[in-house]
């Protein structure tokens, strides 16, 4: 019989099994299950999205678009930053509309990189950035950041992880898993690295209208950035549109032309219907943005307030809709402590050493669920830790 393994590629065994998954494998059918694993607004994509979707079916349109996207989206896109942020992008040339952030990263990683490229990331970081720049052909290096840092980069770190072979630097925020924020002030002496150094930045800014406590700050703003930077952004977080994989890129032209070449021959177009509603949500769609994010906010509030209580730091996150709760006082790991409080107390959360080494320690908590849900959920991880 052939063993039909060894015609997988080798570079896959650099590649682990995503560990966020390996936990919702874990759930079976039990209701008396709380989640605060799962990265999704708790929210049904608003009526008036979803509705205009329908009708776009309803009058037949089921058609490929432009590589690029519809020409109204992109324009509905520049619009909005041009409005929100101050930058003009071209609708024809520096905006390409994607099936998911997860795409958009894939072709901005692979348009940059050559082999052998250095690419770095900002632990904790999101799950798929490494396995992206490895598949890319790229080495991505690790930069740690801290609780004592509020889990925010720091240019003396950055400067560290830089060598010749540096490419560019993946950045998250606000930060999944932390919810970690950086603003302005603290992104400049970045910025001033980047032109020093003559690399580039792809800025991942899907949590970007998840801002409690500071304006958001797109690295594109500032000076000698744009030119520098591929701006990922997307509907799935702030219009609860996660089903719809429906997501952007923001580029100077020819780094765009690049991306849209790998996105032309793997994924042709996003689909239309999802198009249609991403149109509408920037258009009527702040109302439902503004109610979430309040709503957020105040989850925020009482889940952080519930760790602290209970004996698990927790810093206030800035952003997101994560808490990243130490548990080291348990004197459990971090895979140890989310594992044993799955089975003894129905409670889903994510090791933080899922998202590097970083994250040692620590466990990653959405609180994109009820109140309701959160009180108890905060009610049993006490339980747990008085059994201990």
């Amino acid at each position: 019989m052939t063993e039909t393994s060894r015609f997988v590629a080798s570079y896959l065994d650099r590649v682990p099994p995503s560990g966020i998954r390996r936990f919702f494998d874990m759930v079976s059918d039990n209701e008396d299950v709380i989640s605060l694993g799962v990265g999704e607004p708790d929210y049904i994509t608003p009526w008036h999205i979803r509705e205009a979707c329908i009708h776009s079916l309803e009058q037949g349109e089921t058609s490929y678009t432009s590589n690029y996207g519809l020409v109204e989206l992109r324009d509905e896109i520049s619009r909005t930053y041009t409005q929100k942020q101050g930058l003009y992008y071209d609708p024809t040339s520096e905006i390409l509309v994607t099936s998911g952030v997860s795409e958009a990263l894939d072709l901005a990683v692979r348009a940059i990189t050559d082999p052998g490229d250095e690419i770095i990331i900002v632990e904790p970081s999101y799950v798929a950035y490494a396995p992206a720049i490895i598949f890319a052909g790229g080495y991505p290096v690790s930069v740690q950041t801290c609780r004592e840092d509020k889990f925010k980069l720091t240019s003396e770190n950055l400067k560290k992880a830089i060598t010749p072979k540096t490419k560019a630097i993946l950045l998250n925020y606000p930060n999944n898993p932390t919810g970690a924020v950086m603003d302005k002030k603290e992104l400049e002496p970045i910025a001033d690295i980047v032109e020093e150094h003559d690399i580039m930045v792809i800025s991942d800014e899907v949590y970007e209208r998840m801002t409690y406590d500071t304006q958001h700050t797109c690295f594109a703003s500032l000076d000698g950035m744009r030119e520098r930077t591929i701006v990922l952004n997307g509907f799935s977080k702030a219009y609860s549109m996660t089903g719809f994989r429906m997501a952007y890129a923001l580029a100077p032209a020819p780094v765009l032309s690049a991306m849209m070449r790998i996105h032309q021959y793997s994924m042709l177009c996003a689909p239309i219907t999802a198009q249609v509603g991403a149109i509408e949500a920037l258009k009527n769609g702040e109302e439902e943005v503004e109610k979430m994010v309040n709503e957020y906010n105040r989850r925020r509030r009482l889940i952080v307030k519930g760790f602290n209580n209970i004996g698990l730091d927790c810093f206030n996150p800035g952003g997101a809709f994560y808490a990243f709760p130490s548990v080291a006082s348990t004197g459990l790991t971090s895979e140890q402590f989310a594992e044993r409080l799955l089975e003894q107390q129905q409670v889903v959360t994510i090791p933080g050493d899922v998202f590097g080494r970083a994250g040692n320690g620590y466990l990653r908590c959405a609180y994109a669920a009820s109140r309701e849900d959160i009180k108890e959920a905060l009610e049993r991880i006490e339980t747990f830790i008085s059994n201990i």
